[in-house]
């Protein structure tokens, strides 16, 4: 049996799903308050509060590993971060500890940081993470590896495919003919289509050589953001035009957002942070580890991820194209 935690999130659902399809037992650890109706037929369930701790204990009963994919991505203070993505890892970690139990943890590269020369990063190189959100994973990494020490890293780049609502946002402008980059020069990424994600945390869960390693899931080739958009452009039949911002405007705008965020109490997408994550010039990573010890490569180059990701987005009535 695997419990799985985020399970209704982008990339938990599509793990579920995964593993459905592999034929494991799952157990999807969710809030008290979590429509159950939203999580594939076929999966337990167990309510549990990863803050406070309670019903972790039942939720482990009979579990063999766990995946925990559950966190934020942004937060109305950095304290958010710690509280959605370090602390939570810390308390199902220590819950874990002493139990024969894998355990999984979805980190991202936003813990190690970008490259500063444009080699990619691999799982030798120092953390430096530049943002509150990364150093919130990074806690989380070294939570989970003080309690239990065989834990599994997996550190994906960005990651897209249906039901994303992040990479969503440059393929919406796409779709309108438009390519909005921040100036100064390419940006260089990798990515990984959400599916693939899916079977390397589906590999990595039941490889023996993974315990207690760490592991970059991409595809091999990295690209340009001018690249995803204009590739994004091409399948919906659109001749986009490129508008750069000036560093300067994107914080302006990131700032304003702030201020509306806090009003409205709802997270911005776009602060300031933010803008200084997409300032970096290489967020690459090195996947080879993971090809080594368990045999998994990202399959789905970046057009036909999008062209899957892009049909979904239209048959669910996100885009008009």
């Amino acid at each position: 049996m695997i419990l799985v935690t985020g399970s209704t999130g982008f990339v938990g659902s599509h793990l579920v799903e995964k593993l459905r399809q592999r034929g494991e037992p799952v157990r999807c650890l969710v809030r008290p308050s979590t429509n159950a109706g939203r999580l594939p037929a076929g999966v337990e369930t167990a309510a549990a509060d990863l803050a406070t701790g309670e019903g972790i204990e039942r939720a482990l009963e009979g579990v063999d590993a766990v995946i925990h994919a559950a966190g934020v991505t942004k937060g109305l203070t950095p304290q958010d971060y710690f509280a959605g993505n370090a602390r939570p890892t810390g308390t199902l970690a220590r819950a874990i500890a002493g139990r024969s139990i894998r355990f999984v943890y979805v980190s991202s590269l936003a813990a190690v940081g970008p490259s500063a020369d444009g080699c990619p990063v691999d799982e030798n190189t120092l953390p430096h993470p530049v943002s509150t959100y990364g150093r919130s994973k990074l806690e989380g990494e070294r939570a989970a590896r003080s309690a239990v020490p065989d834990t599994v890293i997996i550190r994906p780049p960005v990651v897209y495919g249906p039901r994303d609502t992040g990479v969503f946002q440059i393929l919406k402008a796409a779709a309108q003919g438009l390519l909005l980059e921040i100036s100064g020069g390419d940006r260089w990424i990798s990515a990984i289509y959400v599916e693939d994600l899916a079977e390397g945390l589906c590999a990595a869960v039941r490889a023996p050589q993974s315990a207690g390693r760490t592991y970059f899931m991409a595809h091999r080739d990295c690209v340009s953001w001018r690249q995803l958009g204009a590739s994004a452009a091409k399948i919906m039949g659109r001749k986009p035009r490129s508008i750069r911002v000036p560093i300067f405007a994107a914080n302006a705008i990131a700032f304003l957002n702030e201020i509306w965020s806090l009003l409205s109490r709802n997270p911005a997408i776009i602060s300031r942070e933010k803008v200084a994550e997409a300032c970096c010039r290489f967020w690459t990573c090195n996947p080879a580890r993971a090809a080594a010890d368990f045999g998994f490569e990202a399959p789905t180059p970046l057009d036909a991820g999008l062209a899957k990701t892009l049909a979904w987005y239209k048959e669910a009535g996100w885009l008009k194209y």
